[in-house]
């Protein structure tokens, strides 16, 4: 069911994407969303034609309401009928199942991703924190925000929930940085890391199933011994790449955003919040709603029957479907005046976490990060600021999460 297309013969003319591309097909990512989501958005129904950068046709779901109901209905809107458009390896992972089949992954794991269960590890992200800030602080300046503070934090934080060897994590962060396309590796490199990822992390889940620890691991090779043995390695590789790079990488683009955007009379929105902490909690779920780095455009659905969406678009069995949370993100029928930072937006139902059965199952976790993460900086290093001008920021290009490839900060 693959539709293919030539672009220089196609009669409906549809739009390259991802949106970030140039003619040459080279990413060319900046902190801001692409003018063109929002132009979309706001002509007809919000649907448009695109063809993808792997050669497939799609349909770009770009409106709150339907983005909404595409996520939520796993029926209509297939995941796993989609696998042969995917353009991000996510087969086996949670995300490219549905019904039963995603359930029986999801489950094995849900308990320990709760609001609960997570506000009861905030003293040991704090402790975390305070210490990996410590060390960048004694390193001296300038830093790189991401290397020094944001990337170990994240890793060891759902290192520690797995029960990742201390020793193996910067190895699995490289794997990982392969997986991610984060790397300057050549194709055949990065599919040679994925198997030595695979085959580790294989080992260690026999390990822990011939003797289980308190770990979360311990959950995964105990508890998910009914899955097929792709699930379950794809299981613990998918929590640790969402639960890392995602949380390192936005609160690096946060960080980047507060120092160089002003906000209530205040010359930065980070010297705002070092007057008004109480503020941040609101701070980052607007942050999240306006700079999420999830790749959400390279998880297409197949649409299963003949639908109309909110908006009166109407798909047709066999569509490719592509909902677009940084579009939704900005739809002014739900956010008010929506390119304008709110700290105080009230309600803010954003969906960079996703929605329905594919929400992410790491939001809790990854949001108290965050706000411990930044409170802690705006806290500790109250005059921190960029240590280079904020037009010399690269983004990372060709990958499933942008953000900054670098963050160099000063705080004296």
């Amino acid at each position: 069911m693959t539709a293919t297309v030539d672009p220089e013969s196609s009669a409906t003319c549809p739009i390259a994407h991802p949106f970030d591309q140039d003619a040459d097909g080279v990413n060319q990512p900046g902190l801001h969303k692409n003018q063109k989501y929002h132009d979309i958005r706001e002509a007809g129904t919000g649907v448009a034609d695109v063809l993808r950068a792997n050669g497939t046709l799609g349909k770009l779901i770009t409106r709150y309401d339907d983005v909404m109901e595409v996520l939520r209905d796993q029926k209509v809107f297939s995941r796993e009928a989609a696998r042969d458009v995917d353009d991000v390896g996510l087969e086996g992972t949670i995300l490219g199942l549905d019904g039963d089949n995603h359930a029986a992954v999801r489950n094995v794991v849900k308990d320990w991703f709760t609001a609960q269960a997570i506000e009861k590890r905030r003293g040991e992200v704090e402790d975390r924190a305070t210490a990996r800030l410590k060390a960048m602080i004694d390193e001296g300046e300038p830093a790189d925000l991401l290397d020094a503070f944001t990337i170990p934090l994240a890793l060891d934080t759902i290192g520690d929930m797995l029960g990742l060897p201390q020793q193996d994590r910067q190895q699995f962060r490289q794997w990982g940085e392969a997986f991610l396309g984060n790397s300057t590796l050549t194709r055949t490199e990065a599919e040679t890391s994925a198997l030595a990822m695979a085959g580790y992390l294989a080992g260690l889940i026999e390990q822990r199933r011939q003797q289980p620890a308190s770990d979360l691991l311990s959950q995964i090779a105990v508890d998910g011994a009914h899955l097929p043995p792709d699930q379950l390695l794809m299981l613990p590789i998918a929590l640790v790449l969402g639960g890392w790079e995602t949380t390192a990488t936005s609160i690096g683009t946060f960080i980047q955003v507060l120092l160089t955007h002003p906000y209530a009379k205040h010359e930065t929105a980070y010297g705002y919040l070092a007057d008004h902490p109480e503020m941040i909690p609101g701070a980052i779920t607007e942050l999240e709603r306006m700079h999420s780095n999830a790749a959400a455009d390279s998880m297409p659905r197949r649409v299963m029957q003949a639908v109309t969406l909110p908006s009166g678009a109407h798909l047709q069995p066999g569509d490719v479907a592509i909902p677009s949370h940084d579009a939704a993100n900005y739809d002014p029928r739900v956010f008010a005046d929506p390119h304008r930072l709110d700290f105080a937006r009230t309600p803010n139902r954003h969906l960079s976490f996703g929605y329905g059965p594919h929400h992410c199952i790491g939001r809790h976790l990854g949001h108290m990060e965050m706000v411990i993460a930044i409170s802690l900086l705006i806290r500790e290093l109250p005059a921190l600021r960029l240590a280079i001008p904020a037009e010399e920021i690269r983004y990372k290009a060709g990958h499933a999460l942008s953000g900054p490839v670098k963050l160099p900060v000063a705080w004296s």
